[in-house]
């Protein structure tokens, strides 16, 4: 579904993406891990738009993506959620997610039809997939952080795509809410076929819901594999884990 080769990006000289390789299938569920500053966050913005590489190439269901606006990629079938959370705060949760919905149809220039009874039924369907069904009326400035974190997923899920990327998706949240969160992506893929591809720091929360795991460090991908061998490959362990024997994961 998705292939990443000799990716490569430059700030002022300073290259954050300097050869990163990957590939995800279809249904399939891939982490990307490494170190602070190794790049991840940059990989996501080149592959859905928000910025174009200096070299490389970048293929969705085989056809090239690199250098087309956010807006584009996302028609293609490309949703993501962000690192900081981007929601309506003055809004309704439903109405986050009900935006998502009418972007999609194309039904937000609509000025003479209130959008309080547009695309409802499959709204609330998200919300319902989402765990959110019970908070659609609160208004987004009131949730808990770990809400506002799954409400951003619903929000993608409204552009129905193929292969959704979130960034750290469980950052700041309870064990709790990371639990749900878990439980939440695997339902994602196994219930609804959806291909996921995340980066995260919860080592045990990756080597529990990755089907292959990529490894970057200083913007180079120097594995990606299945759990198992993510694991026991001495370069992880030296560049990420802390050069110990075993991964703590």
């Amino acid at each position: 579904m998705l292939r990443v080769t000799d990716l490569e990006k430059s700030f002022d000289g300073f290259k954050a993406v300097a050869g990163a390789n990957l590939h995800v299938a279809p249904s399939e569920v891939v982490a990307v891990i490494g170190p602070n500053g190794a790049g991840k966050t940059t990989l996501f913005h080149l592959i859905t738009g928000q910025l174009a590489p200096d070299r490389g190439q970048i293929l969705f269901k085989g056809e090239p993506i690199a250098g087309l606006a956010p807006h584009k990629v996302c028609r293609r079938g490309i949703g993501r959620s962000y690192q900081v959370v981007n929601v309506f705060d003055r809004l309704t949760v439903l109405d986050n997610v009900r935006i998502a919905v009418l972007a999609r149809e194309g039904r937000t220039w609509n000025l003479l039809r209130p959008a309080s009874g547009m695309c409802r039924d499959e709204t609330v369907n998200i919300l319902e997939s989402a765990g959110l069904a019970g908070k659609a009326g609160r208004i987004c400035a009131t949730l808990s952080h770990g809400d506002r974190k799954v409400l951003e997923i619903a929000i993608a899920l409204g552009s129905r795509p193929e292969l959704l990327i979130l960034d750290e998706p469980t950052a700041g949240m309870s064990p709790e809410e990371t639990a749900a969160t878990l439980k939440l992506m695997q339902r994602l893929s196994q219930e609804m076929g959806l291909t996921l591809l995340f980066c995260e720091h919860d080592m045990e929360m990756v080597f529990s819901i990755a089907d292959r795991i990529m490894v970057m460090q200083q913007g180079r991908t120097i594995i990606q594999d299945t759990p198992e061998k993510v694991r026991a490959d001495k370069r992880v362990r030296e560049a990420y884990l802390g050069g110990g024997d075993t991964c703590s994961a």
